[in-house]
């Protein structure tokens, strides 16, 4: 099925690069700005940002690797401010 139109883009093309980009470093955090690059493109119009991204979500190679989970501090814990009251 084509996904982008703009770039003839397939959900097959974003399925392999997801997978190519897994198996080339599985700690990566692949996003669809790397999977145009990977396909050797670039975003056009974005009418297809939602379906690209739920192509994307499909693949079981997208998740987030365990060692990278949870990094992100929980901002409501962070009691620094920039010195106002």
């Amino acid at each position: 099925m084509i996904v982008c139109h703009c770039q003839n883009i397939t959900d097959h093309d974003i399925h392999a690069a997801v997978d190519w980009m897994r198996a080339a470093d599985p700690t990566t955090i692949v996003t669809p700005g790397k999977v145009y690059h990977a396909l050797g493109k670039a975003a056009d119009c974005g009418g297809c940002m939602p379906l690209f991204l739920s192509t994307m979500r499909k693949n079981p190679n997208l998740e987030v690797p365990m060692q990278l989970r949870g990094l992100r501090r929980d901002r409501t814990q962070d009691k620094r401010h920039e010195g106002r009251r």
